[in-house]
C-alpha cells in the first residue's frame, strides 16, 4: 500500500490532488489536509511514504513548514507544489530538502511523472526549473555553486552535503530516504565528478565550500 498525504487549504484543489493520485495505482492511500497542524497529526500516526506540499499555507507557510517535516520526518520525501514558481522560490525549496517541486501551471501526467521519479529515490526538477534554479545561485555570487561547478545533480549535491559531514552511506541513506546502494552509485558519481580517487578526498573538497547564510 502506497500511502500518500497532500497538504492544500483549498479543498478543490486537495480534491482534485487526490483524484489525480489515484493514477499511481489501485494500492494507493491518500490522505488530504488543509494545514500542517493536522499533517503533522498524520505524520506522527501514520506511515506516510510521499507528503506533497503547497506552499501557500495558512497559518504556517510551506516554506517554513518544509524544514520542519524535514528535520522531524527525514524519511518522508516531500514533493513541492506551488503557483510560485520562480527562480528564487525553487531555489530555496529544493535547498531547504524537497525531493521534488512541481509548478501548479503544469499538468497531471507532470505530477505523475515527479512522484513516481521521488518514490524511485530521485530528485525531481523539470528542465525548466532546473535552469531558473541554476541562474538564480549564479546570479547571487555568494559560493553556493560548488555543486554546479562539478556538474552534480540535485540528488548528488545533496548527498554531498551528508558526504562533507562524514557521514556514511548508511547514514546518509536513513536521513534522505534512499537506499544504501543508491547512496553508493551517488558517491561514485561525486567522486568521478570532482576527480578523487576517494571518499576522504571528496568529503574534505565539499567542506570546503563556503556555508550557507
Amino acid at each position: 500500500m502506497l500511502n500518500l498525504l497532500v497538504v492544500e487549504d483549498h479543498a478543490l484543489v486537495r480534491e482534485g490532488l487526490l483524484a489525480t493520485l489515484k493514477n499511481l495505482g489501485e494500492d494507493t492511500r491518500t490522505i488530504g489536509v488543509p494545514d500542517a497542524n493536522e499533517a503533522i497529526g498524520v505524520l506522527e500516526k501514520q506511515d506516510i511514504d510521499m507528503m506533497i506540499l503547497d506552499l501557500m499555507l495558512p497559518g504556517t507557510r510551506g516554506q517554513t513548514f518544509l524544514p520542519v517535516v524535514r528535520r522531524r520526518f527525514p524519511t518522508v520525501p516531500v514533493v513541492v507544489l506551488s503557483a510560485l514558481d520562480d527562480a528564487d522560490t525553487v531555489s530555496r525549496v529544493m535547498k531547504a530538502g524537497a525531493s521534488g517541486f512541481v509548478s501548479k501551471a503544469g499538468s497531471s501526467t507532470e505530477l505523475l511523472d515527479a512522484l513516481r521519479a521521488v518514490l524511485a529515490g530521485e530528485v525531481y526538477l523539470p528542465a525548466k526549473l532546473q535552469e531558473l534554479a541554476n541562474r538564480s545561485g549564479s546570479a547571487h555570487g555568494d559560493g553556493k555553486s560548488l555543486a554546479q561547478r562539478f556538474g552534480l545533480t540535485a540528488a548528488q549535491s545533496r548527498v554531498m552535503d551528508f558526504l562533507a559531514e562524514g557521514r556514511s552511506n548508511r547514514q546518509i541513506g536513513e536521513l534522505l530516504g534512499l537506499s544504501e546502494g543508491t547512496v553508493k552509485i551517488h558517491v561514485s558519481a561525486i567522486m568521478k565528478a570532482m576527480g578523487v580517487s576517494n571518499r576522504s578526498e571528496a568529503a574534505l573538497l565539499a567542506s570546503r565550500k563556503p556555508r550557507r547564510h
